[in-house]
């Protein structure tokens, strides 16, 4: 995998030239955020050594790396998740490339689905934590000294000045914005009523089907996470009612002016 990564990280680097402030990866339903970057370069992943290929409706399949608000991020349309079949390092392999290109701080976005009474479909969650139950966990196995530690830190997975500066950007532009707890399950299947039951008894406050792993490989090597969630349904016990991909990507593209305007203002006002 190592050398892999950096054969791909060599590529991509010799292409824009360049170490990005941010990377940013975009989930379901929230393409439209490429449209605000100045493009400087995009590449198909199609095109680049060793990236996998994203075979979901809503995901896009290309790097963009360009200029967002005067800073330079590469940003990544489309993502790869474990229940395409894909292996937990196929899933996380962007996150260290990003990291052998120097970038420290990392951007992630996704549409979820609500268990907590207060939110509403199409509400804005800035993650404040998650819970990982995942059956497969990104680090198992040996590990990589060159990328990071054996034991990782995780007592702040997303960072809390990125948070102050995203709640500012929030409260400046009149957005009404959540935080929660982030649950990762496998999927593909949306959550049973007992199943979204569980996720609240257990301190969820959203439950989805991404992330996670991404946030762990990122804390490894010692990146700077933020995280922006969609609600695009809510669950429970005593809440029935049929959920599609199509309704999820609808929340989304609902959610998705205050969405722009919140990571803008975080890439704009982070330092």
């Amino acid at each position: 995998m190592l050398e892999n990564s950096k054969q791909t990280a060599d590529f991509i680097k010799n292409i824009i030239q360049d170490i990005p402030d941010f990377a940013i990866v975009l989930g379901s339903g929230l393409g439209k955020l490429q449209d605000e970057v100045e493009a400087i370069h995009i590449l198909e992943y199609k095109d680049i050594p060793n990236f996998p290929q994203t075979t979901i409706v809503g995901h896009g399949g290309k790097l963009i790396y360009g200029i967002l608000e005067g800073k330079k991020v590469l940003m990544m349309s489309g993502r790869f998740h474990y229940y395409e079949g894909h292996s937990i390092e196929t899933v996380t392999f962007p996150i260290r490339i990003f990291h052998l290109l120097g970038i420290k701080n990392l951007i992630l976005s996704n549409a979820c689905g609500g268990v907590n009474p207060n939110f509403s479909v199409a509400d804005v969650v800035i993650v404040k934590d998650h819970i990982n139950m995942m059956p497969e966990h990104p680090l198992r196995g040996k590990n990589i000294d060159s990328f990071g530690p054996r034991f990782v830190d995780m007592s702040e997975p997303y960072n809390k000045k990125m948070i102050a500066v995203a709640e500012q950007v929030a409260s400046e532009n009149n957005i009404k914005f959540q935080q929660g707890v982030y649950v990762a399950l496998q999927g593909p299947t949306f959550e049973t009523p007992a199943e979204y039951g569980m996720i609240k008894a257990i301190g969820g406050d959203m439950v989805g089907m991404s992330t996670v792993p991404e946030v762990i490989v990122a804390k490894h090597m010692g990146m700077e996470v933020f995280c922006v969630s969609i609600i695009t349904d809510l669950g429970g016990p005593d809440i029935a009612f049929a959920v599609s991909h199509e309704e999820v990507l609808n929340a989304a593209n609902k959610a998705m002016p205050n969405v722009i305007t919140l990571v803008k203002g975080l890439v704009k006002n982070y330092q």
